[in-house]
């Protein structure tokens, strides 16, 4: 049975719910607009608009609502009025303070891996609600490591084994996110579990990686001491 030397979680969306923030937050930005364009429009320019900010900003809540705010300025030829700035950044503000609600079967399956494997969250955003986020979840005692980085490129992981002393076939990544946890690391040799979130953002999308040996899919992240125990 081989064994993994380190096993590195996503956070968002995949030890969390996390998707369903940025999706109520669409929701009240595209009533705020609602006079001004359809909901699908104001959609996709808030989309456009986070793909334009991502070099200036970077990813997380507060980049989002800056991003929000633009596009609102933006749609309404500047004629947004103050309070629905203000509206804009109270739901970013609740985004920041939601409480933390785990994923189904994550707290089982940490418990049941821990005692065995070394275990690292490997997670994007900002610095501040990432550590919030992990220190909230009351998740924080599982993790030997914690890795909050501002890309997920197949150099970002090799960069991180290189740290660790890890070698890429006895590394596996968990997450929900084909671009940024799946195909960098399986590009860098090391392993990857896919577990799939109803809701994922489209930069997020990819192609799986169809007979890939090292490409594993779990309907959901109570499989995975099973995955572990199979491979």
């Amino acid at each position: 049975m081989p064994h993994f030397d380190m096993i590195a979680f996503d956070a968002d969306d995949t030890l969390w719910h996390n998707e369903r923030l940025y999706t109520a937050a669409q929701s009240t930005l595209k009533q705020l607009l609602a006079h001004y364009h359809p909901p699908e429009w104001v959609e996709q320019r808030l989309y456009a608009t986070e793909m334009r900010n991502l070099a200036h900003f970077g990813y997380g809540i507060k980049s989002f609502a800056l991003s929000m705010i633009e596009t609102a300025v933006e749609l309404t030829e500047g004629r947004i009025s103050g309070g629905d700035i203000q509206q804009i950044i109270d739901t970013a503000k609740g985004m920041l303070a939601a409480e933390v609600v785990l994923l189904d079967h994550v707290q089982d399956a940490l418990e049941a891996i821990a005692p065995q494997h070394t275990l690292m969250v490997i997670t994007k955003g900002d610095l501040y609600d990432q550590e919030q986020k992990i220190a909230r979840s009351g998740l924080g005692r599982f993790f030997a490591h914690i890795e909050i980085v501002s890309e997920k490129r197949p150099e970002t992981y090799a960069a991180i084994l290189r740290r660790y002393d890890i070698a890429p076939e006895r590394f596996l990544m968990v997450g929900n996110a084909l671009r940024s946890d799946i195909l960098p690391v399986l590009a860098v040799g090391g392993h990857a579990a896919y577990v799939p979130y109803a809701q994922t953002w489209a930069h997020e999308a990819g192609e799986r990686p169809e007979g890939n040996p090292s490409f594993h899919e779990l309907a959901h992240i109570g499989l995975l001491p099973a995955l572990l125990a199979a491979l």
